[in-house]
């Protein structure tokens, strides 16, 4: 028993921690879009996992703010408004600026900002053939990127969960917007600066990326009239 008990608490995690990245994926991708309903056991089902680890996986997406909880009506994916998008990206670009700047005041070596510029790159081969979601792909590995990089780590975790609930609105808008060569060249400028050691450019400059970022972004929301995401 003591045996067997110990295997089940080696394995639990795992599995917890599986359907935590899958359900995340679903949502993040709309394949689960604002709105969608499931009991927990037919969330494990379409898991095909027990009703635990679900369960422990659906409590953490809440406390993230993907998901609420509904009483006999199980999970239910939350929407994002406009509203909700701004404050986000209000959020967005004052803790990231400083996150590119405390990784500048670091004054990084080119191997360290590999990742950075390897991504950069991707967007780059992307744009030159038109290719929005590996596009997307890069510019998502970009940021997560520069949050790993970042030393403060309280402030990455934080902005790691507001990059979370925007990359929705992000990819419902991707093909509503001009193709991103001035973004692809605002991350190229970002790490040079990063890597000349500036924490005051790169604060600067990601902060005008930020801005013009959701100022983008509104405006299509509302040229659409996508309310919720």
């Amino acid at each position: 028993m003591a045996a067997g008990a110990a295997r089940i608490a080696e394995t639990r995690p795992s599995l917890t921690e599986e359907a935590y990245r899958v359900v995340k994926r679903e949502i993040l991708e709309n394949r689960m879009p604002p709105g969608f309903q499931a009991l927990e056991p037919e969330l494990a089902a379409r898991l095909g996992m027990s009703r635990t680890p679900v369960r422990e996986a659906v409590i953490r997406l809440k406390e993230e703010g993907l998901v609420e909880v509904v009483p006999r009506r199980g999970m239910r994916v939350l929407p994002v408004s406009p509203d909700d998008m701004r404050e986000i990206y209000q959020i967005l670009t004052v803790l990231e600026a400083e996150a590119a700047a405390l990784l500048a005041a670091r004054k990084p070596g080119f191997e360290e900002l590999e990742p950075l510029s390897q991504s950069v790159a991707a967007m780059a081969q992307a744009i030159a053939v038109e290719d929005r979601e590996r596009w997307a792909a890069a510019d998502d590995r970009f940021h997560r990127a520069l949050l790993d990089l970042c030393p403060n780590r309280r402030l990455s975790n934080f902005v790691a969960l507001m990059f979370d609930q925007a990359h929705r609105a992000r990819m419902v808008t991707l093909h509503l917007r001009e193709l991103p060569v001035r973004s692809t060249t605002e991350h190229t400028q970002l790490v040079q600066v990063i890597a000349e050691g500036n924490p005051v450019e790169a604060r600067r400059n990601y902060r005008a990326h930020r801005e013009r970022a959701v100022t983008e972004l509104l405006a299509i929301l509302e040229r659409y009239h996508l309310h919720h995401l």
